[in-house]
């Protein structure tokens, strides 16, 4: 049975199916203004969003690119480092491995002399975009982590810029990790941050490239590994993408191991020589205040960023990305690491700590709020000034500004004088009679010497050098053999050890009298004649690694 109000409530149906047409369309022009109304809310709110994310990554991209200018600016001012003579000798040589590292960093250097010939500002172009990318993925990292405004991404951003500018400045496999590991870092937090197990593949292929550029990214593996096992991560074991990232890893790796097979693991030799030397030498004692260098002003920000991670709700998801910077930490330390091997670690807390920092002075009354803000940006920017004075060839060689920064900064000393000792072995080689100069060779101590002989020698008919140092004994000293030799490099002592006849001829200086390797360690330059014992023998026995 129905009763009066039950047809009331039916009777708006019945309009709706077309007994009133002015009632019945009421009802549905109210909803539709209701929703028209609650979703046009909903889409500025979107709109304000994506403005919000469309103008940080804007900033983030304009840093990047301020980063990548600074160095396109002035990376010609100097000169090749001798790290890189060594790099771009084995650019010419392409292959899977090298003694001294994996194969990416030449790859890339073969690829700058095709495009630019034998420019130094061109040859050191990928590393200072990988630089520059990696700053902007710090940026990314604060707002996956809940940075959504512009300011804290920008914060972030900035804190990665002094490393990234030191970084930059040489064509070395220092920047090539650098990116490896942030975007690594970027990716690990978008799988935190989603729990979408599909983010495995691109951290793979991240780790992959990682191993392909330096051997030390297998760190940054076993923290993620870490990570995993010690946190509710550990659901992801019986995910297939988990599996498919680390079969990714290894396929992208999988032609250097072959070469390391090939090649007898000659890179573990290396790695061990150059270890046992940095001990030594005391490079690994300072291994704690060396991270002090590293962050300079910025140091508060990178210890927020560890508070985020392990004593923060906000923090909370993101727990096992905290461990990216603690287990290469604990490694490094324990395992006497240099200072500098921890540097694509930081990022992480930069971002962490960005967002931290935001959060906690979000209360803050306005005063406070904006000296806090103020005293954050004043220490980034303190920082980042320091790096440019101090690792950026800004000043020209011969200002007192430069000569401020060589001390600081002994890298920059490695890059003057390789054209002015070259033409000094142009003039021995020309004060030699015609016969002299038959089977004549130019014997070299360091992997500088011989990459800068390679690269300026061809200009006046200069042999390739003969080098025993890392990839260069692979290239053996020619046949046949020469009989006279002009070596740098070594002392007196071994050239009358191994020649029958040696007198000094020259010596390494430079017009700017910079020192470094070449004119204080081992300055004299000699002409040796005849071989004592025969090139196979001594050849076993000249290997070095440097």
């Amino acid at each position: 049975m129905v009763d009066a109000t039950d047809l009331k409530s039916v009777g708006p149906l019945k309009a709706r199916a077309g007994s009133s047409p002015a009632i019945g369309n009421s009802l549905p022009r109210r909803v539709i203004r209701m929703m028209r109304e609650k979703f046009s809310f909903v889409n500025m709110s979107i709109d304000a969003h994506n403005g919000r994310n469309h103008r940080g990554l804007a900033i983030l991209l304009t840093f990047g690119a301020a980063v990548l200018f600074v160095h396109l600016l002035t990376g010609g001012r100097y000169g090749f480092h001798r790290d890189e003579l060594a790099t771009l000798d084995d650019a010419r040589h392409l292959a899977w491995g090298y003694v001294a590292y994996p194969p990416v960093t030449p790859f890339f250097g073969w690829i700058s002399l095709r495009l630019f010939g034998a420019s130094l500002t061109g040859f050191r172009l990928f590393a200072a975009v990988s630089v520059s990318v990696a700053v902007v993925l710090t940026g990314l990292m604060a707002r996956e982590l809940g940075g959504g405004k512009t300011g804290v991404q920008a914060l972030a951003a900035s804190a990665a810029i002094p490393f990234a500018l030191g970084a930059g400045t040489l064509m070395q496999y220092v920047s090539f990790d650098y990116l490896a590991w942030v975007a690594c870092s970027y990716f690990f937090i978008r799988l935190c941050k989603s729990r979408d197990p599909r983010w495995w593949l691109a951290i793979g292929g991240c780790i992959g490239f990682g191993m392909l550029t330096k051997y030390s990214m297998l760190v940054c593996a076993v923290a993620i590994a870490a990570a995993v096992l010690f946190t509710d991560l550990r659901t992801h074991l019986r995910s297939k993408w988990l599996w498919l990232g680390v079969a990714l890893s290894l396929f992208i790796f999988l032609p250097n191991l072959i070469w390391q097979v090939r090649n007898d693991f000659v890179s573990l030799d290396f790695l061990r020589h150059i270890h046992e030397r940095d001990v030594r030498i005391g490079r690994t004692k300072n291994f704690l205040p060396d991270q002090l260098e590293l962050t300079l002003f910025t140091l508060p920000l990178a210890i927020l960023g560890l508070v985020f991670y392990f004593g923060s709700e906000r923090g909370r998801p993101f727990r096992a990305v905290g461990c990216l910077y603690v287990i290469p930490l604990v490694t490094f330390f324990i395992a006497k690491g240099r200072g500098y091997y921890l540097a694509p670690a930081y990022p992480v807390l930069y971002a962490g700590g960005a967002v931290f920092g935001a959060e906690l002075i979000a209360n803050v009354r306005p005063v406070p709020r904006i000296l806090l803000r103020w005293l954050a940006w004043a220490s980034v920017v303190t920082t980042i000034a320091f790096a440019a004075a101090y690792f950026v060839p800004i000043a020209p060689v011969d200002s007192d500004w430069a000569r401020r920064a060589f001390k600081v900064n002994e890298d920059f000393g490695e890059e003057i004088g390789w054209p002015e000792l070259v033409q000094k072995l142009v003039q021995i080689r020309d004060s030699l009679g015609p016969a002299e100069r038959s089977q004549f060779g130019i014997l070299a101590g360091n992997y500088g010497e011989a990459g800068a002989i390679n690269l300026y020698g061809k200009e006046y008919g200069l042999p390739e050098a003969i080098c025993g140092t890392n990839s260069f004994w692979a290239r053996g000293y020619g046949d046949p053999p020469p009989e006279r030799l002009i070596v740098i490099g070594f002392s007196r002592e071994f050239g009358d050890r191994y020649f029958e006849s040696c007198e000094l001829v020259g010596g390494i200086t430079n017009k700017y009298g910079i020192a470094n390797e070449e004119t204080t360690d081992h300055p004299d330059i000699l002409l040796c004649r005849h071989l004592r014992g025969n090139w196979p023998e001594f050849w076993k026995k000249f290997r070095r690694y440097g």
